[in-house]
C-alpha cells in the first residue's frame, strides 16, 4: 500500500459527495472563498514571500510566483465568474427514443477526482479548486517545492471556508512537494480519474511518460507570429510588442516571428517597441543584417540552431526570415508545440490558408497570441491550455471538466 492512498480514498469519497451539493451552495462557497482570499491576502503574501525568498528575481519562473495584492484581487474575481457561469453539469447533449420505448440520454458528469502537477504557480490553486469544485470534481493538488509555502496558506483558506458550509475539506487536498508525492499521483489509477500536468515541456514529458492515470496535456507554449508580405507595419509593430512582453513568463507569449523576406526593410520598425523592453532577438543572417544598427547591439544576437522551437519565458525572442507563406507555415510546423500561432496580413487568402493549414489549438489572424486565456475566451478562469487533440484543446474551462454519460430509462424492456 502506498502512503498516500487514505488521502486518495478520502477524496475520491469526497468527489462522490461533491455530487449531491446543490449548485446555488457550490456558487455562495465560490464567492466566500474569494472573500476569504482578499481577507487573507496578507497572510497569503506573507508566506508567498517567503518562496519569493529563495528563487532568484531574474529567474523566469520568478513573476509566476509572484504574488500581490492586486493579482489576488484578480484571481478573487475570477472566482466570481466562475460562481456567476451557469453549471457545466447536467446538461441534455444528446436524447434518443428507440422503437422499445427504452430512453437513453446522454449528460454532463464530473470526471471525479483531477489531479494537477504544477511548477512555480500558485494562482493555479485557487483557480484548479474554483473550477473543480463548479464543475464537481474534487481536486489533488501537486505544486512545486518552490512555491509550497503559497500554496498551503491557500488551501488553508479554501479549507476553512469549505468547512464552515460543511463541506468534506478532502474536497481540495495539497501533497507534499516532494517527487515520491508525484510518483504516487501518477500510479493512482484506483483512485484519480485524470492528470493534468502545467508547467514546462520537461514536466509535461514526464508525467507523460510516467502516469498510468490519462493525461491531458497542458502549458507548453512555443509560439510564432508570422509577419506577411502583406501585412500592417503598424498592426504588426503592436502585435509583436504585445505578444513577446505583455507577459514574458506565460505560455502565450511569442518565442518567434517569422518575416516575410520582402519586408526585411520594416524589420527595424516591428522591433522599435521590443527595444524599449530589453528584448534579446537571436536573428537569423537576413534578419541580423536588417537590424544591425537599427536595434541595440547589445540586445541582438546571431540565432543558434536551438533559437528555434525554444519556449523562452524570458525577454528573448527569435527572429526567422522566411521567402514566402508555405515557408512559413513549414516552419512552425517543424517547430510549433501547437499552442498558440498568428498570421499579421491583410491578404484574404494567406489568412484564410495559414487559419487552415496550422495546427495549433489557437491560430490567430492580426491579433496578439497575449488572448489564448480562458478569462480572454470569456471563460472565466482556465485549468489550462490544452495542445492535444482528445476530450479538450485550447483554454480549458468547466465544460471540459466533464465527462459524459448515458441514463436509460424504460418500463420492463428485456433483450431478446
Amino acid at each position: 500500500m502506498n502512503q498516500l492512498d487514505d488521502v486518495f480514498a478520502a477524496v475520491k469519497a469526497a468527489s462522490r459527495r461533491l455530487n449531491l451539493i446543490e449548485e446555488d451552495t457550490i456558487n455562495r462557497v465560490l464567492y466566500a472563498v474569494a472573500d476569504e482570499a482578499e481577507k487573507s491576502s496578507a497572510y497569503i503574501l506573507e508566506e508567498n514571500a517567503k518562496d519569493l525568498a529563495c528563487m532568484e528575481s531574474s529567474d523566469p519562473k520568478y513573476d509566476r510566483l509572484k504574488l500581490t495584492a492586486e493579482r489576488i484581487s484578480a484571481i478573487a474575481s475570477d472566482m466570481r465568474q466562475v460562481a456567476k457561469l451557469p453549471t457545466p453539469l447536467g446538461r441534455v447533449l444528446d436524447k434518443t427514443v428507440r422503437p422499445n420505448g427504452m430512453e437513453i440520454t446522454k449528460i454532463s458528469v464530473p470526471f471525479g477526482v483531477v489531479g494537477i502537477i504544477y511548477e512555480a504557480r500558485p494562482n493555479v490553486s485557487f483557480d484548479v479548486f474554483s473550477l473543480c469544485l463548479k464543475s464537481g470534481n474534487a481536486c489533488i493538488l501537486k505544486g512545486g517545492h518552490d512555491a509550497h509555502n503559497s500554496n498551503k496558506a491557500i488551501v488553508e483558506v479554501i479549507n476553512r471556508v469549505l468547512i464552515t458550509f460543511g463541506i468534506d475539506p478532502y474536497t481540495v487536498v495539497l501533497l507534499p512537494a516532494d517527487r515520491d508525492a508525484t510518483a504516487e499521483l501518477l500510479q493512482a489509477v484506483k483512485w484519480v480519474d485524470l492528470i493534468i500536468p502545467r508547467g514546462s515541456q520537461g514536466l509535461i514529458n514526464y508525467v507523460r511518460n510516467n502516469s498510468k492515470v490519462p493525461v491531458i496535456e497542458t502549458g507548453a507554449g512555443i509560439c510564432h507570429t508570422y509577419f506577411d508580405a502583406d501585412g500592417d507595419t503598424a498592426k504588426g509593430k503592436a502585435i509583436i510588442n504585445n505578444a513577446k512582453t505583455r507577459r514574458v513568463s506565460v505560455c502565450n507569449a511569442l518565442d518567434c516571428l517569422l518575416i516575410n523576406r520582402s519586408r526585411l526593410v520594416d524589420l527595424p520598425e516591428l522591433c522599435t517597441l521590443l527595444a524599449d523592453s530589453n528584448v534579446v532577438i537571436y536573428a537569423d543572417e537576413d534578419s541580423f543584417e536588417a537590424l544591425r544598427g537599427h536595434y541595440p547591439s547589445a540586445l541582438l544576437q546571431h540565432a543558434l540552431p536551438e533559437s528555434y522551437g525554444t519556449e523562452f519565458l524570458s525577454y528573448k525572442m527569435a527572429v526567422k526570415t522566411v521567402n514566402d507563406l508555405d515557408e512559413a507555415i513549414e516552419h512552425i510546423a517543424r517547430y510549433s508545440s501547437k499552442h498558440s500561432e498568428s498570421i499579421v496580413s491583410e491578404n484574404p487568402k494567406h489568412i484564410s490558408r495559414f487559419l487552415k493549414e496550422v495546427d495549433a489549438a489557437c491560430v490567430y489572424s492580426n491579433v496578439s497570441t497575449a488572448f489564448t486565456d480562458g478569462g480572454q475566451f470569456g471563460f472565466g478562469a482556465e485549468i489550462g491550455i490544452s495542445t492535444q487533440k482528445l476530450h479538450a484543446r485550447g483554454p480549458m474551462a468547466l465544460p471540459e471538466m466533464t465527462s459524459y454519460k448515458y441514463i436509460i430509462t424504460g418500463n420492463g424492456q428485456i433483450r431478446s
